[in-house]
């Protein structure tokens, strides 16, 4: 209540103090590594590539180092700031939509599809090879999965012009044991890429690079610049359905919306990361001690902090 009470209070300092935990997360993050690079190079290499700055704030790097800042680590990182933040913000829209704390962004069959369609995608790798422009099968393959197993549980739990709640969850429960039985059975007809499904669902960035961050980043974007014209609709939406009815959102139709919008932002963020749990979850959590629930401020604060969460989860490993 004091972190909440003193936010509050001073809301530029709170931003003020995210951002720099963000910037010294990214600065941080691009020096560590199997070959450390003192910061102050990091920071000469990022602003000559990335704004074109030639002043002397440290000797020039080296070319090995900028090979290793621009091609490596500053991708991994462009994307974990990417994934924390859509996983965080289409947590806060699943537990506003859903009315329920507990809800995450894989609650409604995403994490189920998605692994199917790395894992059918990882089986057919191994006997074609398929590469679009340093971009593999395995990431369009989960996007697609995720995004097909949502429009099937919502298909499933429409009930005339209505989706119920209840009804969209526990669709979305029966179709994630489907396809999870499903993706089971694959892996024993398949064994030798069990390994590698195995791996791509418990998470990572290892693969991360600036092709597969061109396609993925404006999704997740545009779903972040989206999620502002959802503030008072979300808003609306604690006090339940039909109370926000008679304030005049139009329920089924801004549902359909939200659950598309959240749908977007998971399964862009597990098509480049994997399965990553505890931001989705936890994340919207966090930014309610410190902002209240209110969603105009709600929203880009649990994005903020997922940027964070991510990125320190990055140093630790």
């Amino acid at each position: 209540m004091a972190m909440r009470s003193w936010a509050r209070r001073n809301p530029g300092a709170l931003w003020a103090l995210l951002a720099t935990f963000l910037a010294m997360g990214m600065l941080i993050g691009a020096s560590l590594g199997a070959v450390p690079i003192a910061p102050e190079r990091v920071l000469a290499v990022l602003l000559e590539r990335l704004f074109g700055w030639t002043g002397s704030v440290s000797p020039l790097a080296s070319p090995s180092e900028v090979a290793i800042v621009m091609d490596v680590r500053l991708p991994r990182l462009v994307t974990a700031a990417l994934v924390g933040a859509a996983l965080a913000l289409a947590g806060v829209i699943f537990q506003g939509l859903l009315r329920n704390p507990l809800a995450d962004p894989y609650v409604i069959g995403t994490a189920a599809g998605a692994a199917l369609g790395a894992s059918i995608a990882l089986i057919l790798s191994a006997s074609f090879a398929f590469v679009l422009q340093g971009f593999t099968l395995v990431p369009l393959a989960a996007f697609w999965g995720a995004w097909g197993a949502v429009l099937i549980v919502y298909r499933v739990a429409r009930v005339g012009p209505r989706v119920p709640i209840v009804t969209l969850l526990l669709a979305g429960f029966a179709l994630s044991s489907i396809l999870t039985a499903t993706m089971a059975f694959l892996w024993l007809l398949n064994d030798v890429t069990l390994r590698r499904v195995i791996f791509w669902t418990m998470g990572g960035l290892s693969t991360a690079g600036w092709a597969q961050l061109a396609l993925v980043a404006p999704l997740v974007v545009a779903g972040l610049l989206a999620s502002r014209l959802f503030t008072a609709d979300l808003n609306a939406l604690l006090l339940g359905e039909e109370a926000a009815a008679h304030l005049g959102v139009e329920v089924e139709r801004r549902k359909f919306l939200l659950l598309a919008l959240g749908s977007l932002l998971t399964a862009a963020a597990v098509s480049i990361s994997g399965l990553i749990g505890f931001v989705g979850l936890v994340i919207p959590h966090v930014a309610r001690l410190l902002v209240g629930p209110d969603h105009r401020t709600l929203l880009p604060a649990s994005a903020l902090i997922g940027l964070i969460d991510s990125l320190s989860s990055r140093l630790a490993t």
